[in-house]
């Protein structure tokens, strides 16, 4: 039997160790006009032209250490630490729009969730903290800043964007804004978008969509954001949402340690474990999950905070914060994972998501995104495989691969084999600003500054042009895998639409063709090379005849022996 035994400040060592990272970021200069924003490339290096609001996020984390006493914290109740947290909350008022939403990427984006939900959600919380100790001069002007952003984000998703996650933010921004602010429109609005997020959200296996399929890691954080609401409105329909989301992002805590990845439909590799942490403390298998990632970011086997860009950081100090505040301190014994039950199989149909477990190792794979796929050995707990697809680059440089989500592949799975077949996509990887092209921008953002709607077509079209922009090629192929005893057998075909110049042919390993700025994030387990690159002459054969056909066999019997920990 398993219980509880990683220790909850875990959490506050990884988080407090960033809390000059963050304080950095930030403008601490009250004489500076810019005084508050956690923006350091907008104030100091002067090298954005506008100030990224997504960054004000930080004020979450400063409220936080000013009114917990977190282990080892320093900033507990530090009159500065105050005053540089209503700093932030003023600098929100000063660059958010008319119309109440705020920027994110670039100038006149008014992003709805990101950054407005966002930040609605950051004021409300920390609001609720400091105003019995916050200046009386700033409640009305940082409420009127809440309901602002709260009435843009009651309007909708007019981005189109396709992710749930955004929806879940949506919702607890929403309810927290009217928790705060007490005003019938906000409860009506809450209830509207709570079904709005309710079409994204697969009953039946338990995930919820972000593009065009599940990513378990922004599932995580779909949790995290649903579970605030539940553990203040504990109702039925979001028990169930919370229970099925969480028993299906268990199949993505690998043995490993690490979370998700590949296989997702966004290639997101990080966890927030605030929701199972709250969840965990009525539904045990939430707190199996916690506690498993909880161990795995004190080895150092999760996304760490350290290792995150300035602007994603700013969303996982104030989550693990949180997740110490709500440590599910169960005294119950745990559930075991999928990839601890031996003889455990499930195919997830509409995700197309097969799982097997065997003896000796742990199996997982998505089928609807082209067969990537990963293996682990459970006696060593380290990855024996890592195959990310097909990756053919042609003479023009044109990028096709395997690895997309189409709903046209052919599918068929069974507990020892799987087959998935279909087109390779064409997909655009370097797409960049060049200085005339980064002026024309700009110029056309000003031309439609004042206009809302235009705002949220160019977002569309941008998003479009990042994201969902491959084109299906003739060329067809076909993966099949198989678990024979102690081998496991890899089959990939190929079949050329057209005789084409070649530059290269390689499948497996670790590579992202999606667009995601929340990803990529480097693990040791990418040290491992386990990609099959075709030699000259396969590739002549190839383009002779037009048909390739790739055998590979891997020994389940041998364990990994040179796998960074």
């Amino acid at each position: 039997m398993t219980y509880r035994s990683a220790s909850r400040d875990i959490y506050t060592s990884r988080a407090l160790a960033q809390l000059p990272r963050l304080l950095t970021c930030l403008d601490r200069n009250p004489f500076s006009p810019t005084y508050g924003c956690f923006h350091r490339d907008y104030w100091l290096y002067k090298t954005s032209d506008f100030p990224d609001a997504i960054r004000q996020f930080g004020i979450l984390s400063l409220a936080l250490v000013y009114t917990h006493d977190f282990p080892g914290n320093l900033y507990f109740r530090n009159a500065i630490v105050k005053e540089w947290t209503e700093a932030s909350m003023m600098y929100c008022v000063t660059i958010q729009h008319r119309d109440g939403t705020f920027d994110e990427f670039y100038p006149y984006e008014r992003g709805w969730v990101g950054p407005t939900a966002f930040i609605a959600y950051a004021l409300a919380e920390s609001f609720a903290l400091l105003k019995d100790t916050m200046d009386s001069k700033l409640h009305a002007p940082v409420l009127a800043c809440i309901r602002k952003a709260a009435l843009a984000v009651s309007k909708g998703d007019r981005e189109k964007d396709h992710l749930a996650n955004h929806h879940a933010m949506a919702c607890l921004a929403l309810w927290k804004a009217n928790k705060l602010l007490r005003e019938e429109w906000l409860a009506a609005a809450y209830q509207r978008q709570w079904g709005s997020f309710l079409q994204y959200h697969n009953f039946s296996e338990g995930w919820s969509v972000e593009y065009d399929g599940p990513d378990p890691g922004y599932l995580s954080a779909t949790i995290s954001f649903l579970a605030r609401i539940y553990k203040e409105d504990p109702m039925v329909e979001m028990y169930e949402v919370l229970a099925r989301s969480v028993d299906f992002a268990a199949h993505f805590a690998f043995p490993d340690g690490s979370f998700a990845g590949m296989p997702g439909s966004r290639n997101t590799q990080h966890f927030y474990p605030g929701g199972v942490e709250i969840f965990g403390k009525g539904y045990l298998p939430a707190a199996a999950v916690a506690e498993k990632m909880l161990a795995a970011l004190g080895e150092g086997k999760l996304v760490p905070p350290e290792i995150m860009s300035d602007r994603y950081v700013f969303y996982r100090v104030p989550e693990l914060l949180l997740s110490w505040i709500e440590y599910a301190s169960v005294q119950e014994p745990l559930p075991i994972l999928p990839y601890e039950q031996p003889g455990y199989f499930r195919y997830f149909g509409k995700a197309g998501i097969y799982v097997r477990t065997t003896l000796s190792h742990y199996f997982i794979a998505s089928l609807a995104k082209g067969g990537v796929c990963r293996v682990f050995n459970l006696r060593s707990r380290l990855s024996l495989l890592d195959d990310g697809g097909i990756v053919l680059i042609a003479g023009n440089g044109r990028i096709l691969t395997s690895q997309w989500i189409d709903p046209s592949a052919q599918i068929k799975a069974g507990e020892e084999y799987w087959t998935v077949s279909g087109n390779l996509n064409s997909i655009p990887m370097h797409r960049s600003f060049n200085p005339a092209k980064f002026v024309l921008f700009r110029i056309f953002l000003a031309i439609i500054s004042l206009s809302p709607r235009i705002s949220h077509w160019l977002k569309g079209i941008i998003r479009s042009a990042l994201i969902h922009s491959p084109r299906t090629t003739g060329t067809a192929y076909k993966r099949t895998f198989r678990i024979q005893g102690n081998e496991l057998c890899i089959t990939d075909e190929i079949r050329l639409h057209k005789s084409r110049s070649l530059q290269s042919l390689r499948i497996g390993g670790h590579f992202y063709t999606r667009y995601v700025p929340q990803s990529r994030f480097f693990q040791p387990y990418e040290l491992i090379d386990h990609t099959w690159n075709a030699s000259p002459g396969e590739l002549k054969e190839l383009q002779r005849t037009g048909v390739l056909k790739i055998e590979r066999k891997v020994n389940l019997s041998i364990p990994p022996d040179s796998n960074p920990s």
